[in-house]
């Protein structure tokens, strides 16, 4: 059984479930894994071969499916990797090395040498955000842009499972109520599609165990690397995030920064997609 899921049987479902999503990839696409230093990791790749590379990195609890609603207007203009992170609900392995180390950094290393990579721009939700951070401040050289939402390791992190743990026990209203914090309330009539996001949503986290470690902070030193473009996008009614504290580090350690501030976002931030390909294609 793996160690990141409640049960084999869990493991199964959910990766069943996420399967027939990736069957139903919204543009042609080439699905595959690698090898590297912490076991396979899974990757959905699309878009022109010739393009500019672009690697896409989901947030905790999440995987590939993140990007379905991105992924068209990407794919028309970059050679897009979508990466499975490894030790999440994904396909990829369910290693998890402590985040404070260079075990992440040295993992995309193999990453890139599997894709035949050498420059890339970065797109990172979240702790996807903190892994792309992570990985331009080790290998600035290697990294042509980065946009960035809700990316930890910046502004403090929230104590948002203390809130949301309880209301995980109460059942089908406390699993609404939690996502209500970090999405919002549903809007009243919702698409297909969209229900069944969500149910799998409630499937991964009826049998995943999310990460109960604290998200390594970047010192200012740290920041200062980022050398390339950045575009960081921020709610301001985010729980898990401290988003003013993020806005105002990287306006003061990292001057070059595109910062856009959504005081009525939340955690997820949905409808960026044009700011973010118009913030990648611009020289």
């Amino acid at each position: 059984m793996s160690a990141i899921y409640k049960s084999e049987a869990g493991r199964l479902a959910v990766e069943a479930h996420y399967r027939e999503f990736l069957s139903r990839w919204p543009v042609s696409s080439t699905q595959f894994s690698v090898k590297t230093r912490e076991g396979d990791t899974f990757i959905v790749a699309c878009g022109p071969e010739t393009a500019p590379p672009l690697l896409l990195f989901h947030g905790s609890g999440a995987n590939s499916t993140a990007w379905l609603a991105d992924i068209a207007a990407l794919f028309a203009h970059f050679r897009v990797y979508a990466v499975d992170m490894i030790g999440e609900p994904g396909l990829s392995a369910p290693s998890r090395p402590p985040l404070a180390s260079d075990a992440y950094a040295l993992w995309l290393d193999d990453v890139m040498a599997a894709l035949s990579l050498t420059r890339v721009s970065i797109v990172g939700v979240s702790l996807g955000g903190w892994l792309a951070l992570d990985y331009a401040t080790r290998r600035p050289k290697w990294v042509k842009k980065l946009a960035l939402m809700c990316p930890a390791g910046v502004g403090r992190q929230k104590n948002f499972l203390i809130k949301a743990l309880p209301l995980m026990l109460l059942g089908s209203w406390g699993h609404r109520k939690v996502r209500e914090m970090v999405f919002g309330r549903a809007s009243a009539q919702i698409t297909p599609g969209q229900a069944q996001m969500r149910d799998f949503m409630v499937l991964i986290f009826k049998h995943f165990r999310p990460r109960m470690v604290k998200i390594p902070i970047f010192s200012d030193e740290t920041l200062q690397r980022l050398t390339m473009p950045v575009l960081a996008i921020v709610g301001g009614k985010d729980v898990m995030l401290d988003s003013e504290g993020t806005c105002n580090r990287l306006a003061r350690v990292v001057p070059h920064a595109d910062i856009r501030f959504l005081p009525d976002a939340r955690h997820y931030i949905p409808g960026q997609t044009e700011t973010t390909l118009e913030f990648l294609r611009a020289s």
